[in-house]
């Protein structure tokens, strides 16, 4: 089953950022670069002294590296922190080496054009400080934002991962309160009480269980602490107190049988999921037959996967024909939530006999 999980925005956070980067360099760019050609016009043929001369220098590599090298590391760090996170610091000491080549190259043809300046010395008296303070400033910015990129991500995922327990919490809550209320349903509680009142004067060992099973029964429901997944002993138990109260309630026209090995009793299933099945084969078949049903509860493990299966045999129905309301609706959602892909309830006909399976994985996290 997959489940539908909605992006957390419209626009990928490295075009975001990419887009925002552009539109600062359309309105930042031009009036630096008429800024220092006024400037460079001004002082072409000026005298410089040594602080006027490295003032000038810096100003030319610092345009010519640093604004190059902020633009490549953002679309660097957004389109391969992620994919390659144990390279990234050497894929932005690359890109950092090529920039300050570039810019040092680029810095010296400019200074040739200025007196005191020849094009060779100058790049080659300019590129290892060059190198040296492009690394150290580009590592360490590019350092605290791949952190800080990754911290968002983290909280991004931390907070996806909230909201699917939250809503797994909120889906369990659910299918407890629609399988109370389909247990004290009027109908259902006056036709229990009724069994047992018939039965304490033939048979009051038989309505002390019943009371008892009932009881057990509604607890169940009403926990609301239980775990998003409990054993699969404790989901049968449930299901032979439920059939025994039906049972009290349509004698001989119910007829169940259960068969699952004593080695399944440990996995973990989804609390109600099982009884949510039975459930429905006696709402949908023994209650609408005069001759009632017969309902099989399997279980088995195949290849790494449980499968849980109900058996009945009534006319059958379509999965198609669920809304997320009913209780094989809400079933769904949850499976899709705790397994994902893996998770499958389906409905087959075989031998004139409908079969509801749950099946789903066993892992180190779910035994």
């Amino acid at each position: 089953m997959k489940a539908n999980a909605q992006p957390a925005c419209d626009t990928p956070p490295g075009k975001s950022i990419w887009r925002e980067i552009a539109n600062a360099c359309l309105w930042v760019v031009p009036p630096i670069a008429v800024v220092i050609g006024v400037f460079l016009l001004v002082v072409q043929h000026a005298r410089f002294s040594d602080a006027g001369r490295t003032f000038l220098a810096s100003m030319v590599y610092s345009l010519l590296i640093g604004m190059p090298s902020a633009i490549l590391l953002n679309w660097v760090g957004f389109r391969y922190t992620k994919r390659f996170p144990r390279l990234i610091f050497l894929i932005n000491t690359v890109v950092l080496l090529c920039t300050a080549t570039a810019g040092c190259l680029g810095g010296a043809f400019v200074l040739q054009f200025f007196p005191g300046w020849t094009y060779w010395p100058e790049f080659q008296s300019s590129y290892p400080t060059t190198i040296i303070i492009t690394l150290v400033v580009g590592l360490s910015i590019s350092s605290f934002e791949t952190m800080r990129h990754r911290l968002q991500y983290a909280t991004l995922e931390l907070r996806t991962q909230q909201a699917e327990q939250e809503r797994a919490h909120k889906l369990l809550a659910e299918a407890r309160l629609s399988s109370l209320a389909s247990r004290i349903h009027p109908h259902f509680l006056f036709n229990t009480l009724n069994s047992i009142a018939s039965l304490i004067p033939t048979d009051p060992k038989r309505a002390e269980d019943t009371v008892g099973k009932l009881a057990s029964l509604l607890r169940f429901s009403l926990n609301g602490n239980q775990a998003g997944l409990v054993p699969l002993s404790q989901e049968l138990k449930i299901v032979r107190d439920y059939l025994e109260i039906e049972r009290t309630r349509f004698g001989l026209r119910l007829r169940y049988t259960i068969d699952v090995p004593a080695t399944l009793d440990d996995m973990k299933v989804p609390p109600l999921g099982l009884v949510t099945l039975v459930e429905n084969a006696i709402k949908h078949v023994a209650a609408k037959r005069a001759e009632g049903a017969i309902i099989g509860v399997v279980g088995s493990l195949e290849g790494g996967r449980v499968r849980l299966e109900v058996i009945d045999d009534g006319l059958g129905f379509s999965l198609e024909a669920i809304t997320p309301e009913h209780g094989l609706g809400n079933l769904v959602s949850r499976m899709e939530l705790l397994f994902g892909d893996r998770g499958q309830l389906a409905v087959a006909r075989a031998d004139e006999k409908t079969v509801v399976s749950l099946l789903f994985p066993v892992s180190e996290g779910l035994r």
